[in-house]
């Protein structure tokens, strides 16, 4: 069983990659009703996977055995724990994208069972998650406080953010690491993330020439500026490991931020090989080529640019969401769009 500082240094090679004033003794006795049962128990831990111990903000957390209702509070975290075969009982809403709802790479996998809403973003409804009865809590890609750790350490163990990060810095792969080890399914989460890295290792045999070509990913959603994204953000970071160079000068021009917000007089920080823009509607895609100073470019002219949607289907979203399910349908949705860009 790896330790959590074993995690970090394993997988530095990979993708690195975002209220309670509740007396909860009351409040578990009174919210001790019925709630639905998973559709089926949760898959067999690896023998000997427990106790297992887990470093992380605000102290470490003992988990003895094997969950099978498990809470996700992290806005990701429900993702992992699908891939393991377990359906969270309760998960957090994000923007009012309910976890279960749009996502193409995860919806058959919740099927007729779809998760108790427990919150929004970091405030958690703390009377649901007491009446989900919890064996675990996880909450990873969250910004959970040391009040709120405290009330729901009452209810479940919790595996909090690391310490080792600000909150929603952690490298996705070490918090599907981290979840697995909770689980008790820490192999099958290597399992996981060792065929992404074969398949990405097998996109960049198979496109040497990526290795030559300068990639940008930005978001020019807001009209008149481009958000182009620094060596930090997991989207560009996954170009990079498709075999794209990733550009200096935008990190440069970002500095200590994830994305440099440019105008249309530095556009040419966007004239690269190959340039990926997000969309949010079908207004942005016309409304970017219609810009004198974009259409100028070379990457405009020669039509190396893909405009990509963050929804219908959901690409965009895919490479922002950034876990071990999202992961490989970003990378299948988005392959074909980079070796034939234009069409």
């Amino acid at each position: 069983m790896l330790s959590p500082s074993k995690i970090v240094n394993r997988r530095s090679g990979l993708l690195a990659r975002t209220l309670l004033a509740v007396a909860l003794t009351a409040t578990v006795a009174a919210c001790g009703g019925d709630s639905a049962e998973p559709d089926a128990a949760a898959p067999s831990a690896t023998s000997g996977a427990f106790p297992v111990t887990i470093e992380h903000k605000y102290g470490s957390t003992t988990v003895t055995k094997a969950a099978t209702r498990v809470v996700t509070l992290g806005l990701s975290d429900q993702d992992t724990v699908l891939a393991l075969g377990i359906k969270p009982v309760g998960a957090v809403d994000w923007f009012g994208e309910r976890p279960f709802g749009n996502w193409a790479w995860v919806k058959d996998k919740w099927g007729t069972t779809p998760p108790e809403i427990v919150g929004e973003r970091d405030e958690y409804q703390v009377e649901k998650i007491v009446a989900l009865k919890p064996d675990l809590i996880i909450a990873q890609y969250s910004g959970m406080t040391q009040e709120q750790y405290t009330t729901l350490s009452k209810i479940a163990p919790v595996v909090a953010q690391s310490k080792k990060y600000d909150d929603y810095s952690t490298p996705w792969d070490e918090m599907a690491q981290v979840i697995g080890q909770a689980l008790g399914q820490q192999p099958k989460v290597d399992e996981l993330l060792a065929a992404i890295d074969q398949r990405l290792a097998d996109i960049r045999k198979q496109h040497p020439e990526f290795a030559t070509q300068t990639a940008v990913v930005a978001d020019p959603s807001e009209p008149g500026t481009y958000a182009a994204f620094a060596k930090s953000d997991p989207k560009a970071q996954l170009l990079g490991e498709m075999g794209f160079k990733l550009s200096d000068q935008v990190e440069q021009v970002a500095g200590k931020d994830t994305a440099a917000v440019i105008s249309s007089e530095r556009l040419d920080l966007l004239d690269v090989d190959r340039l990926v823009l997000l969309t949010t509607d079908e207004s942005v895609e016309p409304r970017v080529k219609a810009d004198p100073v974009y259409a100028a470019l070379k990457v405009a002219k020669e039509q190396r640019a893909v405009f990509v949607p963050y929804m219908e289907p959901p690409v965009g979203a895919a490479l922002s969401f950034v876990t071990v399910l999202s992961v490989p349908y970003a990378i299948d949705q988005l392959l074909p769009m980079l070796v034939a860009p234009g069409r």
